[in-house]
């Protein structure tokens, strides 16, 4: 079923993307979260359903050989992530516009799925420096997950371009207001 729009925000891990869809979030009543599916162990606070649907790699995998996925990637080794026709269903169904918040290669798919009813945004830290010390203050990499997160970081960036808006996230409140604008204008 496919009705309304699809608004996608994307970022490199520490970018500053769930803060900016929370605020978002908040403020824009005819879009609802795209609740992703994923096979890693939830953070703190993170609620099965709410935040992720928390899945083992085996349910994973039976959920993709039964084609419940508008897409899904493997976005570490051992990590997968998908977005669930499942979502889009509900809230088309609902009325409103689903927000699907997901990876790079997972938006890049999401918008050729989707290219006539999508909005696409790309998120970027001011710098990588930038990142890796946001990354830092989260408490929850290693020195070897902190170099993938990296890696993967200067990889997505070369891609952002494809992306119908970059916001570079160098002060909260500014990033804010132009996501908040930028995803209302394409709603109305």
């Amino acid at each position: 079923m496919k009705s309304g729009k699809i608004i996608i925000i994307t970022a490199p891990s520490g970018s500053g993307k769930t803060t900016l869809v929370k605020r978002l979030m908040a403020t824009t009543n005819n879009l609802a979260f795209s609740v992703s599916a994923c096979t890693r162990n939830p953070r703190a606070g993170e609620v099965d359903g709410t935040d992720y649907y928390f899945f083992t790699e085996d349910k994973f995998k039976q959920l993709i050989d039964d084609d419940s996925f508008i897409e899904w990637e493997m976005v570490y080794p051992g990590k997968y992530y998908g977005t669930l026709k499942s979502e889009l269903d509900r809230i088309w169904e609902a009325g409103k516009s689903p927000l699907v918040d997901i990876d790079v290669q997972g938006a890049l798919t999401v918008m050729d799925k989707y290219k006539d009813i999508s909005y696409s945004i790309f998120i970027e830290a001011p710098s990588i420096e930038i990142l890796r010390e946001r990354l830092l203050l989260r408490g929850t990499e290693t020195p070897e997950t902190l170099a993938e997160r990296i890696d993967k970081a200067e990889h997505e960036l070369k891609l952002a371009t494809k992306f119908n808006k970059i916001i570079i996230n160098d002060n909260l409140d500014l990033a804010t207001t132009d996501l908040i604008s930028t995803v209302e204008q394409f709603l109305s």
